[in-house]
């Protein structure tokens, strides 16, 4: 994809999301991608009670299914980051493993909180207080969300580093502004197809600018680890990171998990240090899912 017709897809998309639309009841909503995607007008999104304020602040609101921490990073670059999580609602993929799909598959739709830049930095201070200086943007996928922008520039003002993760299937102005973005093009195993030219111009443009950030691939099995191959070759000036996949998602025991997961890790090190192609490599676990198995909100 050009950068020209890139520009014009994201214009399209600003367009849209600027644009007025109540076909969407919250009742038919697919856990929030509605409002990441279509990102309806503030008197609609928040009430005729909010009216004043939105007009007022100006601020666009952001869809919301938790914020939590602090707490450590599990994954990628960041693993073992002390940080906070604002996880928000929307996805444009369907991952067949993914752990947070309530962002997308309607479970989480009544846990949707509609917030201000203000409101979510409010928040994190009545959480995690002086405690932190680095806050995870996540989801679902952050990058359909244009109006994360203002989040990110109060984050930044009052000196707290801020971390992303996204799938690279989306562009964002405001991936310049992220202090530690991670893009993490999706496997064969997740069932999706990558846009290979949407992550060119997003490499390209991050690499333009001297941004940080890194690509991550999970690997489940044989055939994602070609993927995942392929990613590092095609990117070979870009930190890379392979991850462990967890495939076991319906477990509660936390005891049963850590074995599964060490033998998961266990079998990607075998597979990563015989291969002549990814010498540049850091092999990770996922780290919180070691310590709290599938619990939500850690």
């Amino acid at each position: 994809m050009s950068d020209r017709r890139m520009g014009e897809e994201d214009r399209a998309v600003a367009t849209w999301a600027e644009g007025e639309s109540d076909r969407a009841e919250a009742g038919r909503m697919e856990a929030g991608s509605e409002w990441a995607e279509e990102d309806r007008t503030e008197a609609e999104l928040a009430g005729e009670s909010d009216r004043t304020e939105v007009n007022r602040t100006g601020a666009r609101r952001i869809p919301v299914l938790e914020i939590f921490g602090p707490t450590v990073q599990g994954e990628g670059m960041v693993i073992g980051r002390k940080t906070m999580f604002v996880r928000t609602a929307g996805c444009d993929y369907r991952c067949a493993w993914c752990d947070s799909a309530f962002t997308w598959d309607g479970t989480g739709k009544d846990d949707i909180r509609l917030l201000t830049p203000h409101e979510i930095i409010a928040e994190l201070r009545e959480i995690g207080g002086d405690s932190f200086a680095h806050v995870t943007l996540s989801g679902g996928n952050p990058a359909l969300l244009p109006q994360l922008e203002e989040l990110i520039e109060r984050l930044r003002a009052q000196g707290i580093l801020v971390a992303l993760e996204t799938q690279g299937s989306r562009w964002q102005d405001w991936f310049y502004l992220i202090d530690e973005l991670t893009l993490s093009p999706k496997p064969p195993s997740s069932g999706m197809a990558t846009d290979w030219e949407t992550l060119d111009v997003i490499v390209r443009r991050l690499e333009s600018r001297e941004r940080t950030f890194s690509l991550k691939v999970v690997v489940f099995d044989e055939t994602d680890l070609r993927y995942a191959t392929d990613v590092h070759e095609r990117y070979p000036t870009v930190p890379f990171y392979l991850q462990a996949g967890n495939g076991n998602l319906r477990e509660t025991d936390r005891n049963r998990m850590l074995p599964y997961l060490v033998e998961r890790y266990e079998w990607l090190i075998g597979q990563v240090m015989a291969d002549a192609r990814l010498k540049k490599v850091h092999v990770l676990p996922q780290l919180h899912a070691w310590v709290w198995g599938n619990k939500k909100g850690v």
